[in-house]
């Protein structure tokens, strides 16, 4: 399995509607809100980081409001 921690900078006044989104998704195991930068964290477990990639790519960039990304990634676990 792989983890990583995906940093996304939202659209203003969309927080509220990217969060809820994000929660539907069966990968995201945490989910904070945050000040400064970025405004969500996400905590994504995957089966390895080619799935990471996908969920990035096909999930959480293209929901409306997503303005910008930084995933950090760990150790396979």
């Amino acid at each position: 399995m792989a983890l990583g921690f995906v940093l996304i900078k939202v659209s203003p006044t969309k927080e509220r509607y990217v969060y809820d989104k994000l929660a539907e998704l069966e990968e995201v195991e945490e989910l904070y809100p945050l000040f400064g930068e970025y405004d969500l964290i996400a905590k994504i477990v995957v089966r390895d980081f080619e799935h990471l990639s996908e969920v990035v790519l096909k999930k959480i960039r293209t929901i409306d409001g997503v303005v910008e990304t930084k995933t950090l990634t760990g150790a396979t676990l």
